[in-house]
């Protein structure tokens, strides 16, 4: 018996489609509007989007301008129990209705200020709520903290795999060493120490990472993005994420036309430092107005796409990805589980493995089957450009949101669109819905963060603010 036990568990383990993700992703592309219903569209055929916490450590002990931080998030006391409390909440929230897997951020302030402790309990509670955890900082911590975080007091490793996101940028005051940078590149040994850290982790202790590189753009530093690209793709990142300033968050740090730095023309500055064109239309993320992303791989020195949009084939490899692998979990399987899964598919719809092979062998055409052999390795990198909407648009586009109404304005017709289709929600466990990041931190932050503060005071503070959505700590 227990052996028919164990193989109906490995049975329902290796099935290539969880039926509550399937229907999950149902509901996601139910949900969005038919303008970003495009054949390259992610959401809903292959996954749900991104989720992120709020309202649990808005503190931050760097000064960054822009800051999309309310004026009171810096004066809220970081508390571990808080955050264990409502990340625990918010990640319900999301589990019961962004379905049984995702990414999820683990942001708000500076993730280092958590004792290592409650930073660990809280990715704890992420993973056991089906979520693919990833800690936001601004990259200045400490070697020990890092160690503690993946060990434990014990020593004995307590992650497999961590993923962090550093958040460098010349608009961030305060950094240990280099207080005020004077250009981009005065930061990149700040970028190489971050990530040499998490390959001494791995190499000494076995924990796997995957890091994310994130950089503001105003219009002091578009023409220095080219460069931290191609001084950095080969330290470790995964990801180079760049987002363009907006007039979000304290209005006190808006010093510059930030707009002058257009989504069009950050994407031209990462295709110059990428050394090629990226086609952000081969895979959407939501609306490409929001969202640009290209996945490729380096060789050397070279950035090659995974698919090129300008090949048909290519494009018909991804939609059979979409139809036969868009359902299968890769992110939340472990590979044994994974390799099975695809096995199942493959038995079922033999079909796809020369079209696997046949892309393959395009891949490694374009990239130069002796190019690849002399590098030795492969590093896989994908660009993402993420914008921000103004908070004066946000706002009214989002109350006739809640109205059911759909605005006249054109600007904010589209703002609507754009949040209709928004590839990065945040749970809100006192009403059960799911907000935009854009919403959050334009419409709901400064109440938030107000209420934080007389909660968690770092100085006393009676003042009770209104329409607070936080979870008391106990």
């Amino acid at each position: 018996m227990r052996g028919l036990t164990r193989l109906r568990e490995i049975e329902r383990a290796t099935r290539p489609a969880d039926p509550e993700f399937v229907a999950a992703l149902a509901r996601r592309w139910a949900d969005l509007p038919d303008i970003v219903k495009t054949p390259g569209q992610v959401l809903g055929r292959h996954g749900v989007g991104c989720e992120g916490t709020h309202g649990v450590f808005p503190k931050c002990n760097l000064a960054c301008t822009p800051c999309y931080h309310s004026r009171d998030a810096n004066q809220v006391r970081v508390d571990g129990g808080h955050t264990a409390v409502n990340v625990t909440a918010q990640m319900g929230v999301l589990r019961r209705l962004r379905g049984p897997r995702a990414h999820a951020q683990l942001i708000g302030g500076e993730v280092s200020l958590l004792p290592p402790e409650d930073h660990a309990e809280t990715l704890a509670v992420m993973r056991a709520h089906g979520r693919e955890p990833m800690s936001f900082t601004h990259g200045d911590i400490d070697e020990d903290y890092l160690q503690a975080l993946a060990l434990g007091p014990d020593g004995r490793r307590r992650f497999d795999r961590l993923s962090f996101a550093g958040h460098f940028d010349k608009l961030m005051f305060g950094r240990r060493g280099i207080e005020r940078p004077p250009s981009e590149a005065a930061l990149n040994p700040y970028r190489q120490r971050f990530a040499d850290m998490f390959a001494r982790l791995r190499r000494e202790h076995g924990v796997a990472f995957f890091l994310a590189h994130n950089m503001t753009v105003t219009p002091a530093n578009l023409d220095e993005v080219a460069a931290v690209i191609r001084d950095c793709h080969g330290m470790g990142y995964g990801m180079f994420s760049f987002q363009p300033a907006a007039f979000i968050g304290d209005d006190r740090r808006w010093h510059e036309d930030y707009r002058a730095a257009t989504p069009d023309a950050v994407w031209a500055e990462i295709e110059r430092g990428a050394g090629t064109s990226l086609d952000y239309r081969v895979f959407e993320n939501g609306d490409v107005r929001c969202n640009r992303t290209a996945y490729g791989f380096y060789v050397g020195d070279r950035w090659h796409p995974f698919m090129d949009g300008d090949d048909p084939r290519d494009l018909a490899t991804r939609d059979a990805f979409f139809r036969y692998l868009g359902h299968v979990n890769f992110a939340g399987s472990a590979p044994a589980e994974l390799v099975l899964k695809l096995a199942r598919v493959v038995a079922r719809h033999p079909r796809i493995v020369p079209v696997a092979v046949a892309w393959a062998a395009r891949a490694v055409r374009r990239a130069g089957a002796g190019n690849l052999v002399r590098a030795r390795k492969v590093q896989p990198v994908t660009f993402v450009m993420h914008q921000f909407m103004d908070a004066a648009d946000v706002g009214p586009a989002w109350e006739l949101m809640q109205q059911g109404r759909t605005s006249d304005d054109p600007r904010l017709r589209e703002t609507q669109e754009r949040l209709a289709a928004c590839h990065y929600a945040m749970g809100h466990p006192e009403n059960g819905t799911l907000v935009p990041a854009c919403v959050q931190h334009s419409v709901l932050d400064p109440a938030e963060n107000a209420e934080l503060r007389r909660l968690l005071p770092i100085v006393d503070v009676r003042r009770r603010a209104r329409g607070s959505n936080v979870v008391p700590a106990p």
